[in-house]
């Protein structure tokens, strides 16, 4: 039988194993040539980012709903109260409502089994964007039609899956002009 102390030692151990595995890393990236602002929901709320710069969520299981989408032509005073030309969220920094169309978001549920994330385009579209997962497909959005997008309710196929504990890599890259 095992000592109380390493009783304690395996029930840590376990806690903290259980603890670091129920998370998925997202890592977004501003890959423009100028600054933007982009946003998650429920999870991280917003930061500013300039060119080359990455902002990292640890998002836990059982995070459903979740958005990040990018905020362009933004200016805020002191970190908070301003204004986003678009995506804006109530004229806050750091968001806890969807942004104002049209935007480009990235869409995610985070489970114990399964996530599944995707793209759509809500009302129009504001940014180029890719989403990717370490263990699944990349989504690539670089045009006002793309089709990787949800573009209609109706557009079922779209949703792509990934195994859970996975990381994304959620990013606003240089549009690719016709």
């Amino acid at each position: 039988m095992a000592s109380p102390a390493a009783s304690w030692v395996f029930l840590l151990l376990c806690v903290f194993t259980a603890s670091s595995a129920s998370a998925a890393t997202f890592t977004i990236t501003n890959n423009c040539s100028f600054t933007m602002w982009p946003a998650a929901i429920p999870i991280g709320g917003g930061v500013e980012l300039n060119p080359g710069q990455t902002w990292t969520l640890d998002v836990p299981v059982g995070t459903n709903g979740g958005r990040i989408w990018g905020r362009t032509g933004c200016s805020f005073v002191n970190g908070s109260g301003g204004h986003c030309a678009t995506g804006d969220c109530a004229s806050e920094l750091s968001c806890t409502v969807p942004g104002a169309s049209p935007r480009t978001e990235a869409e995610f549920s985070i489970t114990a089994a399964e996530d599944l994330y995707d793209i759509s385009l809500i009302d129009g579209y504001n940014l180029a964007m890719e989403f990717s997962c370490s263990t699944g497909r990349s989504l690539k959005c670089r045009e006002p039609a793309c089709p990787d997008a949800f573009l209609f309710p109706d557009d079922d196929e779209k949703v792509s899956e990934c195994k859970s504990n996975s990381n994304y890599q959620p990013g606003f890259p240089v549009p690719i002009m016709a």
